[in-house]
């Protein structure tokens, strides 16, 4: 599925969502022990940012300038009128190109809209956006294909690599890994955090 096309989906609940997730503590305490990796401050990276809300603001009290890429314009549109202070992009990720840099890069439930076949172009993608020292944090399904669900009266599209899949392709790219989680088991829900700099 185009991305876009999924970021029309969520214009439709862009206002729902923001309600529901803006104030609420779903991801933060990953997003805190991604941050026990990384540097204090600087410039991090939040790919398909939504509406922004709480990420957001984890990062911002963290000393972090956000740049915020999301395929709903509508949830960029609520995200710059939350944020002014960072920077909301509507673009596909799979598209959009940086010359810059980022110390910390983070996608929270949203590579897994992609398609089957970006996936491993992406990841690459994000791990070159980092830094020498940089952090990364991204969720994916721990089974490996794709699939579509209804949600909100829509059908939206999955996929993944799965487990073993991701962790080669991130070494591959020369992260170190620093922490898999199902942390919502017995969903299929999974999180990896992953570094640029060596295991101590």
């Amino acid at each position: 599925m185009d991305p876009f096309e999924t970021g029309s989906k969520y214009d439709k609940i862009a206002t729902w969502w923001q309600r529901h997730h803006t104030a609420s503590s779903y991801g933060v305490s990953q997003l805190q022990r991604m941050l026990c990796f990384a540097s204090d401050g600087g410039r991090a990276l939040d790919v398909g940012c939504g509406a922004g809300g709480r990420l957001v603001e984890v990062m911002s009290r963290a000393n972090f300038s956000v740049t915020g890429v999301d395929a709903s314009e509508k949830m960029v549109q609520l995200a710059r009128a939350a944020h002014p202070e960072h920077q909301f992009i509507h673009d596909d990720f799979s598209r959009w190109q940086s010359d810059e840099k980022f110390d910390v890069i983070f996608a929270w439930d949203s590579l897994f809209h992609l398609p089957y076949s970006q996936q491993k172009s992406v990841v690459s993608k994000l791990c070159d956006l980092l830094s020498p020292q940089g952090v990364l944090l991204y969720t994916f399904g721990n089974a490996l294909g794709e699939h579509t669900d209804l949600w909100h009266n829509d059908t939206f599209y999955y996929s993944s690599l799965g487990i073993n899949n991701n962790l080669e392709l991130l070494i591959a790219n020369g992260l170190s890994i620093r922490h898999l989680e199902l942390d919502q088991y017995p969903e299929k829900h999974v999180y990896v955090i992953a570094s640029k700099s060596a295991l101590d």
